[in-house]
Order: structure tokens, then sequence, then C-alpha cells
């Protein structure tokens, strides 16, 4: 605060807080307040509201969890959908770090400053266009009779043509392409932090590659790696555009069924419930990769 102050001067400076915190109040506090109200009451009909069936209760947050049978191994459909979005979205987050983490290292610490530029921006354009457009392109892609069948047939890697769009492989291989960068950026930038007199000295004592990498490189990549988990799991578990278009009734995603509850079942109590049973899976997976990793606040924002 006190930098704005000095940067801007105090009539400025005072004129940007206070329209962020208009901001934040109107479009961010104000919101969750009321979706909050709404998840604490029954879904009743327009007239019953404000009567004396309306009243506070947890039931729309119980309903997710009611009808678990553990030694059955029975679960309701809307509990299991959220298991497969926790599944699903550490899965996609693995992924975007095998496969981000390796291409951070060598922009960051082998490639020259001209290729870098190339090979950023190689991976940067695809991203100008529109997320929905990028997913049809997938949706494309992955269809029985699309490119990738067809490629695979020819190089005689498949008998017959798979149905990728049928179960969660599709939705997880359009979220891992819709996420890389989320990844890959965290990693990079605090890569590029390292001194390469480190890795250099680490050869010249005789230490292998993977040794390098796991007591040098992914240390210091620590907060990258927290920052970047934390994004893609985020962002992979909110998702509602790619599992809408390539996934499956079978493999629904627990945002659609948030969605079905606020606009199809018009049971905005349940569905402002179910948003926050969301957002606390990802405010403990926070917690957890700050846990794991061991960084704090000071670390993820630098």
């Amino acid at each position: 605060m006190s930098e704005v102050f000095r940067r801007y001067g105090a009539p400025l400076g005072l004129m940007i807080l206070l329209l962020t915190g208009i901001w934040v109040v109107a479009m961010v506090v104000l919101p969750y307040f009321v979706m909050v109200e709404y998840s604490f009451h029954p879904n009743l009909p327009g007239p019953e509201i404000g009567g004396p069936k309306d009243i506070y209760t947890l039931d729309n947050y119980a309903s997710l969890f009611r009808g678990i049978d553990i030694l059955a191994w029975d679960f309701p459909d809307d509990f299991r959908v959220f298991l497969r979005t926790i599944w699903g979205s550490a899965v996609v987050t693995a992924v975007c770090l095998v496969v981000c983490y390796p291409v951070a290292f060598y922009l960051a610490k082998v490639a020259t400053p001209d290729r870098v530029g190339f090979l950023l921006l190689l991976l940067v354009v695809p991203f100008w266009i529109n997320e929905i457009l990028r997913t049809f392109s997938w949706y494309i892609i992955l269809a029985f009779n699309g490119p990738l069948n067809a490629v695979l047939l020819a190089l005689g890697l498949l008998d017959k043509p798979v149905r990728w769009l049928s179960g969660s492989g599709g939705v997880l291989i359009g979220m891992t392409y819709a996420f890389l960068l989320f990844m890959m950026f965290p990693l990079y930038n605090a890569l590029q932090t390292l001194d390469r007199n480190q890795i250099e000295a680490a050869r010249d004592l005789g230490a292998p590659g993977w040794r390098i990498h796991w007591r040098i490189v992914i240390p210091h990549a620590k907060p990258g790696i927290a920052v970047g988990c934390i994004m893609v799991f985020v962002l992979a578990a909110s998702s509602y555009v790619v599992p809408a278009l390539l996934g499956s009734p079978g493999t629904r995603w627990f945002t659609e069924t948030i969605y079905q509850w606020f606009f199809e079942g018009q049971n905005w109590p349940r569905g402002s419930a179910y948003a926050f049973v969301l957002l606390g899976l990802c405010v403990a997976f926070i917690l957890a990769m700050m846990r794991i990793f061991r960084v704090g606040l000071t670390d993820i924002a630098k």
C-alpha cells in the first residue's frame, strides 16, 4: 500500500485503492455472500420464500454425501462425479508437470536466447485462439473417424478405431492441452533464477543427471512446481467447457452437476452448496501443495 502512495502520490493512490476495493467487494465478496446465503436455505417456491418453511439448514451440503456406503463401495451419483473430478484434476496436474518440467528446464538452462524466444512464441500462439474453438478442434481430432484414429490405423498401432470421446480420455487430453501453459510458465520462471554454476559444479563432482535434478534443480523449482500444480488443479476442477464438449454422459464433471442444479433443476440452494464444496476442495489442495513443497505465500508470489 505504501508503495502505491509513493509511486502515484496520495490522491491518485487513494483513488486506485478505492476503485480496487469497490471492484473486489462488488464482483467477488458480495456474490459469494449471496451464494452462501442461498446454500443454507431449502429450495422453496417463490411465495414460500421468507415464510415459516424458509429456515437455515445444512441439508444442501449433506445431500452430496447422503447414501454413501463405504463397505459396499456404493456412492450416490453426485458424489461419484465429485470423486471423478478430484481424480481427473489430479491426473491432469501430474501429466502437465511431467510434460512441462523437461521443456521448462530446456528453455531456462539449455536453449540459446534466440531459440527461447522462438519456442515460447510457438507455445503461446495456439492460445491466442478462443478456448471453445481450441476444444472443438480436439473434438474433431478425437472423433471416431477423426485424424488421430486415421494416423494410428495407418501406422498399424490400432486394429480398429477407438472411441476417444466415450470415456474420460478425451476430457483428460483436452484439459492437459488447455492448461499446459499454466504449468509451464511458473516452472520456467523458477528455473530461470537457478545459478547455472550449481549445475556445473555438481557435474564436475561426478553427480549423474538424475541426481542433479533431484538434489539441485527440483528443490530450487519448488515454488514454481507448487504454483503450477495449484493453477492447473484449480482450473481443471472448475472447468466446464472442456468436459461439456469432450465428455460423455458417463464422464460428467462436477461443474456440470453444479450447472444442472442451477439451471436445469432450478435448485439454486443446492447448486450454491455444491459450488462451495468445490471451492473447499480447491482451498484444501492449495494448502496441501504449500505443505508438501514447504512453501509459503511469499515463496509462491515470487
